[in-house]
């Protein structure tokens, strides 16, 4: 496969998807149907000048992680998925690795909750993907690169997020999520990122590494969280964390209780934070 058969491939994908199935308004003048190039670059996260040289078969042959947020960008199915990272030379994900591909299906069922905060992280839980009311209340990760990416390295190595914690809670939502860490590694032994992972956390947390040591099995699935956002302050909301079927995908999403000050809170810094996403 050749660097130009790869951006012919990209450029005919692109071509093919309309903006609002990627989540993107369809107003304006358009000469074709599909995305813009700045819009490809935006959803994948990368510079525009990458996907023109990506395109034009002049850029270097591209990381899985690029490839793989290309697929999300794109909407592609498991097979044209596959087809892609073959078209960059690269070995697709197999099963025994944490899977990291944005199902149609979940793109799907994202768009239609616009007005709610949903974040969709892999099995390891790396974040994948976020929408406005997500990043304005945990704050816009679209910077975020590498291991800050990964909720449970951000919790016991990085700053941490908004959410605020009592002794209490902090500890069972610590046991949660490093027994759903440890379920995962047991159904992924050959991923070595996440082999990787561990190895790190055990080595710079001694808590992830008491909590690692136990050999707790286990999900990290429902809290009650309160957020400390700058500007509209506290906010208590229900966190409810859906795992996908088949793609092994967690949904993540808050709400309030209907008519509480905290639905009010919330509505408010989704305005506030939308606006200053796009401002």
């Amino acid at each position: 496969m050749t660097a130009t058969e790869f951006g012919q491939a990209v450029r005919r994908w692109r071509d093919r998807t309309p903006p609002d199935a990627a989540g993107l308004p369809a107003g304006g003048h358009r000469r074709a149907p599909g995305l813009r190039r700045e819009e490809l670059a935006q959803l994948a996260g990368i510079s525009v000048d990458y996907v023109t040289r990506l395109e034009q078969g002049r850029a270097s042959r591209p990381s899985a992680q690029v490839a793989e947020a290309l697929a999300r960008a794109l909407r592609l199915s498991g097979a044209e998925r596959d087809h892609l990272f073959l078209l960059a030379g690269l070995a697709p994900p197999d099963l025994r690795t944490v899977p990291a591909h944005l199902t149609p299906s979940v793109q799907r069922l994202l768009d239609r909750l616009a007005d709610t905060p949903v974040a969709v992280y892999d099995a390891a839980w790396t974040l994948l993907v976020v929408n406005p009311p997500y990043a304005a209340l945990h704050g816009d990760p679209s910077e975020w690169r590498g291991s800050r990416r990964n909720g449970v390295w951000r919790h016991f190595l990085g700053p941490g997020s908004r959410v605020r914690h009592t002794p209490e809670s902090r500890r069972a939502f610590e046991s949660a999520l490093v027994a759903d860490l440890r379920a995962t590694a047991g159904r992924y032994p050959a991923d070595q990122g996440l082999r990787r992972l561990v190895a790190e956390l055990r080595a710079h947390s001694d808590r992830f590494a008491e909590l690692w040591d136990s050999g707790a099995v286990g999900r990290h699935e429902t809290a009650r969280k309160t957020v400390d956002h700058p500007q509209v302050g506290l906010v208590t909301l229900d966190c409810d964390v859906l795992t996908v079927s088949g793609s092994d995908l967690r949904v993540v999403v808050y709400t309030a209780e209907p008519g509480t000050e905290d639905a009010e809170r919330l509505a408010l810094l989704t305005v506030l934070g939308t606006q200053t996403l796009t401002g």
